[in-house]
């Protein structure tokens, strides 16, 4: 963790500026803070900055990666999903420079017949590149990867193609497109099975057969004054109550009841219009 106080910042547009105690918690707030007010035109520059300074780059990128990831849903909130996005793709490219080969942790040369194209720092192999996804449990993951692939190719400066394979933008291009309709498919499976599932969860309101008054007051005695182990047997605020009686009951002709009724039975200064002791449903003889 590389940080400075400001006074000995030499670059404040890149470095990470911490004031006080250099912590894992104020680094990570740090560069959170960073990537938010950084023009995301700088973040290459960002990236490299760091990577010089740091003593092992690959571990402080994967480490930055995870960050990010782990904090998606600041970025949802702050509406900067883009910045998430375009970081994370970042990284990536940056990882895929420090890497000898980026199709993947391959533990041994790969066959001339196996590579789609050269340039002049890393090959591209479809062979090893659909090997590689097949390790991947997720399908954006796989997505992602041959996306980043597929950009990685259009960039580069190709020195060879293979005679025969076929290219390797176009195998990239057919197995996203097959990847992507194959998850458009599961998601559509998902969402059936949670639809039948939410199907068999709903139930219609209960219909009770008895004044209004003295079915809330069932709910005054159980939250005012029935007790176990000095807790309200129902706990909750006056309006979880009034939510849950008014979302879960109708009255003992079908129809509706008043929120504003409910409410005010529940109130404690409101004995007026919760029923005389002969009609109240004494719960308490119950228990």
């Amino acid at each position: 963790m590389l940080a400075v106080p400001l006074a000995q910042s030499t670059n404040s547009d890149f470095d990470i500026i911490i004031e006080n105690e250099i912590t894992l918690k104020n680094y990570c707030e740090a560069i959170i803070n960073k990537v938010f007010i950084l023009p995301q035109a700088l973040y290459p520059e960002f990236i490299n900055y760091q990577c010089n300074k740091v003593a092992d780059a690959l571990m402080w990128i994967n480490k930055f990666e995870e960050l990010i990831s782990n904090n998606e849903k600041l970025f949802a909130k702050s509406c900067a999903l883009t910045r998430a996005s375009k970081l994370i793709y970042l990284i990536e490219k940056k990882r895929s420079e420090m890497q000898s080969s980026r199709v993947v942790e391959i533990k041994y040369e790969t066959p001339k017949r196996f590579i789609n194209a050269e340039s002049e720092d890393r090959i591209f192999s479809f062979f090893e590149a659909k090997k590689h996804i097949e390790t991947l449990q997720e399908f954006d993951d796989k997505i992602f990867f041959l996306t980043s692939e597929l950009l990685e190719y259009e960039e580069a400066e190709i020195v060879s193609n293979h005679r025969t394979l076929k290219d390797y933008s176009i195998q990239c291009e057919k197995l996203i497109a097959k990847l992507e309709r194959l998850k458009n498919l599961n998601d559509k499976r998902i969402k059936s099975k949670e639809d039948s599932c939410d199907n068999l969860l709903k139930t219609k309101k209960i219909q009770f057969n008895c004044n209004v008054n003295q079915f809330v007051d069932i709910f005054y005695q159980l939250h005012r004054e029935l007790f176990s182990e000095g807790k309200p047997i129902i706990d909750g605020s006056i309006n979880d109550l009034v939510g849950m009686i008014v979302n879960s009951f109708v009255d003992k002709d079908g129809n509706e009841i008043s929120p504003q009724t409910v409410e005010t039975i529940l109130k404690p200064s409101r004995a007026d219009k919760r029923p005389k002791p002969h009609k109240r449903l004494d719960i308490d003889k119950l228990l």
